[in-house]
């Protein structure tokens, strides 16, 4: 994610969204429900993994790497996401109003275009995000994670060039090299598992990377989100596109 880097994109933000293939899911889309919200649904637990409001609010979350299941009856993460867009608060102020004890790890980000705000129930903190270039993976935000670092770098550089394209933003996200496996992960997950979830597109016949998401907003308030869906074999399987003009 990239804050103020551009005077052409105050906002860019692109994601993988890694999660198991059996798992089912909406496309990115307005929702019938909320016709003033775009994005993906989870149709297993509910809520979104990211999704953004016809005001120029967006949400999007990670799940935090814990080493231990989390206990049975907490509540979905996704639903983090349709909250911040469902209600009418600052971002700081959602985050504020979050128990964070009612959910398994998470890393929460929230935003209006103007303002962007970031809790975790692992790091012990809410952070307003200054204008720079982050970083999140299944951590706290800018674990310096190989493939996270890698991202960052990627990005900067693409700031640098002029080079912000949708072309050369999901080339980003489709990276599939893999770093060194950690060696607890090897344990837990098996070396091959491990090294996969090394890259930031990740293979695999179970867990994969699902999808590949840009949203951008450029120095007029308008919003756009492109969404580019993977099978199991991490081939393409159809992708979509939105865009509106924000009041902000």
């Amino acid at each position: 994610m990239a804050i103020g880097q551009s005077t052409e994109y105050p906002l860019i933000l692109i994601g993988n969204r890694d999660e198991f293939h059996a798992r089912p899911s909406a496309a990115a889309d307005w929702w019938d429900e909320q016709p003033d919200i775009v994005g993906g649904r989870d149709l297993e637990a509910g809520g979104s993994w990211l999704a953004l409001h016809r005001d120029g609010r967006f949400a999007t979350v990670t799940n935090h790497r814990d080493a231990d299941r989390p206990p049975a009856g907490l509540r979905s993460r996704g639903q983090l996401v349709t909250g911040f867009l469902e209600s009418t608060l600052a971002p700081c102020d959602y985050l504020e109003s979050v128990d964070p004890s009612v959910y398994a790890g998470f890393n929460l980000i929230a935003g209006d275009g103007a303002d962007v705000a970031y809790l975790s129930n692992r790091d012990g903190g809410l952070r307003q995000l200054e204008p720079g270039i982050y970083g999140l993976s299944n951590s706290v935000l800018d674990t310096p994670w190989d493939k996270v670092e890698r991202s960052k770098q990627g990005l900067a550089s693409l700031l640098e060039r002029n080079a912000v394209f949708e072309k050369t933003l999901l080339e980003l996200l489709g990276d599939r090299n893999q770093g060194q496996a950690d060696e607890e992960e090897s344990k837990r997950l098996g070396e091959a598992a491990a090294r996969a979830i090394t890259a930031p597109f990740i293979v695999m016949p179970e867990y994969g990377t699902r999808c590949s998401t840009v949203v951008t907003m450029d120095n007029k308030s308008r919003w756009r989100l492109l969404e580019r869906r993977f099978g199991a074999d991490g081939e393409a399987r159809g992708e979509s596109r939105f865009s509106f003009v924000s009041a902000a």
